[in-house]
């Protein structure tokens, strides 16, 4: 199906934009997260290839399930049951269980078997037994100079490092992405270093599935950036792209602040309204990529509403590079999220207030990434999530 050939989309009903949005939140990301951002793009009147961009999907399977909740509803972005053995658990769901029996077992139960645990799982005895193994291991110190990943102690001779934390009370991969994560903000892990999931792997003396999983969450929240066939890197962002594009997104900023000011229709009131809630949802859950979707979500309907065609064409067109480049969305940020979310709702507050003359410098100061000054710490940096 090519883009001049697509049906209208009608507009979504409350029960379905619900249901898309529960989809669209889902943690961790997968399949129905996607398809559930991509139905609620494609009800924003954007074309296949519009959507394709933004998600960063090919245009054939934006066209699929576009044609498949046309069809179908909400229900037809489920994938049917599927003939055969049950698909097994998969990897988290399995560091989950496991990491609970190892808890129990600390605190006198029975420990079960490999083959037991195997077949409640749906997973085989030597891959329950490499998680068990991972969820007792120690964890890494900080990488050096290198950019494969952290050393691993063992390769050296000996056991565990006498004294080593062990592992935490958490899944396996939520630690090496945490860890990882922390690296890349302080700089131990330079922009543009490569990361390669089997040296991580065994610098972490795990399997590749946790920074496989670990390095998924950071290209989600735009930190590392994966090229074909050329592999993962540290995201790289030029200070003066950003500034190129930060000052057009000023301009748009306070163009449709001062427009919508004192014009906020209900559709457009209900949107921002759950935007500010996905905010804080996201900020209570220190969930940086689902902030980051619900931040874009709240500045492209800010823009919507100003009902200027030519306004949203080009919002749409600088877009992608308001998230590549962490004009919107900083996942470095070190201030509050929650205070962040605050500050969306009164910019959402400032938009019904009826004063353009307030509201339009108050979105130009946010955009331009000074939204520090009304945040209740100002002792903070100038910079934040809405640069």
């Amino acid at each position: 199906m090519t883009d001049p050939d697509l049906p209208e989309f009608p507009q979504l009903g409350a029960e379905d934009r619900a249901a898309l949005a529960d989809l669209a939140q889902q943690q961790p990301p997968g399949a129905l997260r996607l398809r559930g951002r991509i139905v609620l793009a494609c009800a924003e009147g954007l074309t296949n290839a519009e959507v394709a961009q933004r998600l960063r999907v090919s245009p054939a399977t934006v066209a699929k399930w576009r044609e498949r909740y046309l069809r179908r509803g909400v229900a037809g972005l489920r994938d049917a049951p599927r003939s055969g053995r049950p698909r097994s658990t998969n990897r988290q769901e399995a560091e989950t269980r496991i990491a609970a029996v190892l808890e129990q077992a600390r605190e006198g139960a029975p420990v079960p078997s490999t083959r037991s645990l195997s077949d409640t799982l749906g997973l085989s005895q030597s891959t329950v037994a490499r998680i068990w193994r991972e969820q007792q291991a120690g964890l890494p110190d900080p990488p050096g100079p290198r950019a494969g990943g952290p050393r691993r102690e063992a390769d050296r001779g000996g056991g565990p490092v006498p004294g080593r934390t062990r592992m935490p009370r958490q899944l396996l991969s939520d630690h090496v992405y945490t860890l990882l994560r922390d690296w890349i903000v302080s700089g131990q892990l330079a922009p543009g270093q490569r990361l390669v999931e089997s040296e991580i792997a065994r610098g972490f003396g795990t399997s590749q599935a946790p920074p496989r999983e670990a390095i998924k969450r950071l290209a989600y929240e735009g930190l590392v950036i994966t090229q074909p066939h050329r592999g993962t890197y540290v995201a790289r962002v030029s200070e003066r792209q950003a500034q190129d594009v930060r000052d057009i997104r000023v301009m748009f900023e306070e163009y449709a602040a001062r427009r919508v000011t004192g014009r906020l229709d209900a559709e457009h009131t209900r949107l921002l309204t759950e935007d500010v809630a996905q905010l804080r949802r996201a900020a209570a859950k220190d969930d940086i990529g689902a902030f980051r979707d619900a931040d874009m979500s709240f500045h492209r309907h800010v823009c919507e509403a100003a009902r200027n065609a030519a306004l949203i064409r080009l919002w749409r067109m600088i877009e992608s590079s308001l998230w590549d480049l962490h004009v919107l969305g900083d996942p470095r940020y070190a201030g509050g999220w929650a205070a962040m979310a605050e500050h969306h709702a009164e910019l959402l507050d400032v938009l019904r207030s009826g004063d353009p003359d307030v509201a339009g410098p108050m979105f130009a100061d946010h955009a331009a990434g000074e939204a520090a000054r009304y945040l209740p710490d100002r002792s903070g940096p100038a910079t934040g999530p809405g640069r």
